[in-house]
C-alpha cells in the first residue's frame, strides 16, 4: 500500500469537506444536473478520446497507485547477486524454479534456464520493459485527459446555468436553482482536476519510470549472469541504480572528477 497515495488523496477530500461541513448546509453542494453534466459529460469526452479498452483498463491501472509497490533497490541487488553465486556455482539450472520477488524477473530467470543467449534475453526483456511502459503511459494519460477535460466541462455547466438564470430574471424563485448549477459545475470540476485525476496520473507516471528503471537493472544483470560474469562484477555493475548515498554506504566510492 502506498499511504503517500492513499493520505494525500483522503485527506484533502477531508478538508474540502470538513470545510463543507462548517460552513452552510452540506446539501447545498449537491446538485443532480451539476453532477450529471461534469462527471457524466467529462467520462463520456475523455472515452471518445480513447478506445473502450484503453479507458476501462485506466481504471484497473490506477489501484496501482494505492497498493502496488516495487522491490526496493538495493534488496532487487542482493537478490540477482544471490541468482548469480547460485547460477556460477551450480550452473542456470540451479535456478530451476526458484522464487523471485518480481514475474519480469522470473520471466528473466527461466530464460537462463531454457537457454537463451544474451542478445536473445535483452531483446526479449527490453521488448517486455517497453510494453509494461505503453500500458502504464496509456493509462496516465486517459487520467490526464480528465484533468483537461473536468474543468472544460466544468465551464459548460456554468455556462448552461448562467443562460438559465438571464433567460428567467422575471422568476426570482429560478435564479438561485440556475446559479447553483452554475457554480457547482465550476467547483465539481475543479475537484475532479485537482484532487483526483492529476495526483493518479502523476502517481502513475512515477510508478511507470520506477518500474521501468528496476525491469532495466533485472535486464542488465540477467544478461551478465548469462554471460559468465563474476557476481562481484555483477554487483558493482548495478551499484550504479543506487542514489549517490547508498552507493557510499555499499562502499561503492564513484569516480573522482578530473
Amino acid at each position: 500500500m502506498d499511504f503517500a497515495t492513499l493520505i494525500g488523496l483522503v485527506g484533502a477530500i477531508l478538508l474540502i469537506a470538513s470545510a463543507v461541513i462548517l460552513g452552510v448546509s452540506p446539501g447545498v453542494f449537491l446538485n443532480g444536473p451539476s453532477l450529471l453534466i461534469v462527471v457524466g459529460g467529462t467520462l463520456l469526452v475523455v472515452l471518445a478520446k480513447f478506445s473502450i479498452r484503453q479507458f476501462f483498463g485506466a481504471f484497473k491501472v490506477a489501484v496501482r497507485a494505492f497498493k502496488f509497490k516495487l522491490p526496493d533497490t538495493q534488496e532487487s541487488i542482493e537478490e540477482l547477486v544471490e541468482i548469480a553465486n547460485v547460477a556460477r556455482k551450480e550452473g542456470v539450472l540451479g535456478l530451476e524454479g526458484r522464487d523471485v520477488s518480481s514475474p519480469f524477473l522470473g520471466q528473466g530467470v527461466q530464460m537462463l534456464v531454457d537457454g537463451q543467449d544474451a542478445d536473445t534475453i535483452k531483446e526479449l526483456l527490453d521488448k517486455e520493459r517497453l510494453m509494461t511502459l505503453d500500458h502504464n503511459r496509456s493509462a496516465s494519460k486517459v487520467f490526464m485527459a480528465m484533468a483537461d477535460v473536468g474543468p472544460a466541462m466544468g465551464m459548460i455547466g456554468t455556462l448552461i446555468g448562467l443562460v438559465q438564470m438571464l433567460s428567467n430574471m422575471e422568476d426570482p424563485k429560478s435564479i438561485g436553482p440556475a446559479m447553483a448549477v452554475a457554480l457547482l459545475t465550476t467547483l465539481y470540476g475543479a475537484i475532479i482536476a485537482t484532487m483526483i485525476a492529476t495526483p493518479i496520473a502523476d502517481k502513475l507516471s512515477l510508478r511507470m519510470t520506477e518500474e521501468a528503471r528496476l525491469q532495466s537493472l533485472y535486464t542488465d544483470a540477467l544478461v551478465a549472469i548469462q554471460q559468465g560474469t563474476n557476481p562481484r562484477i555483477i554487483e558493482q555493475l548495478l551499484s550504479s541504480y543506487l542514489p549517490p548515498k547508498e552507493r557510499e554506504k555499499n562502499g561503492a566510492a564513484e569516480p573522482a572528477n578530473g
